[in-house]
């Protein structure tokens, strides 16, 4: 008695009530509503006149062949983000020769593998008539004629892009006059003139401080051929 009164006193509460527990309703379950295929249709007529039951969306008329179409997903990387390896026998200075394309068997210098794996090459144009053009090292042939081009400047803008093609279009009814009908014809722009000139100059000037410069000017000019049985994976160029 004396405690309960000492704990009344202080404010402390003896036997707390206990809480009532909320008692939860059950919940009833919400009922799914199928949708409705078919729907009735008054179809007038003398003959075919009265109500019928037509489905509300139609089925397909052909079958597919598999139950889910399958995703084709193409593992191949474009060429482009490919691994370039450069071949130890192609360095920057070597010369090349050419075997296929617009300036096959034609002997040329290497200057620098660009980001999607090609090469740069040039004639230089005025030996062998070859300008700056881009090409992939399997359509060469490296040889043991290599040129110190290690203080080359080449511009910066000598890149992938700089190569690409430019598609070329008609003009339109509204443009230009009526009968002008023909199509653009490609023209060497100047940048690529001025940067042909540019190059082609440091590479004349390297030849020219070379020990078989009269020897180098002429291996450059001249086309590579072949004879009867001679085969180029038995030579060393």
């Amino acid at each position: 008695m004396i405690k309960s009164r000492l704990f009344s006193d202080m404010g402390a509460k003896v036997n707390p009530k206990p809480k009532r527990k909320k008692v939860r309703k059950p919940q009833v379950a919400a009922k799914k509503t199928t949708p409705k295929l078919m729907m009735e249709k008054e179809i007038g007529g003398d003959k075919n006149g009265g109500k019928r039951l037509v489905r509300i969306k139609r089925l397909p008329r052909f079958y597919p062949t598999e139950d889910k179409p399958r995703k084709l997903k193409s593992r191949k990387k474009p060429f482009s983000k490919h691994h370039h390896k450069l071949r130890s026998s192609i360095t920057p200075g070597t010369i090349v020769i050419i075997v296929a394309g617009r300036h096959k068997g034609k002997r040329v210098v290497f200057l620098k593998q660009l980001k999607t794996g090609l090469l740069l090459v040039t004639g230089p144009f005025h030996l062998n008539g070859c300008p700056l053009r881009r090409i992939n090292q399997r359509y060469v042939i490296a040889t043991r004629t290599r040129l110190d081009i290690k203080g080359l400047k080449l511009p910066e803008r000598l890149n992938d892009d700089y190569f690409r093609r430019k598609k070329l279009r008609r003009p339109k009814h509204t443009e230009g006059e009526i009968f002008d009908t023909k199509k653009e014809v490609y023209t060497v722009s100047d940048e690529r003139k001025e940067d042909q000139v540019e190059v082609d100059k440091q590479i004349l000037d390297v030849v020219r401080k070379h020990k078989d410069k009269k020897l180098i000017f002429g291996y450059l000019g001249a086309m590579f051929s072949l004879k009867n049985r001679e085969y180029p994976h038995k030579m060393l160029f």
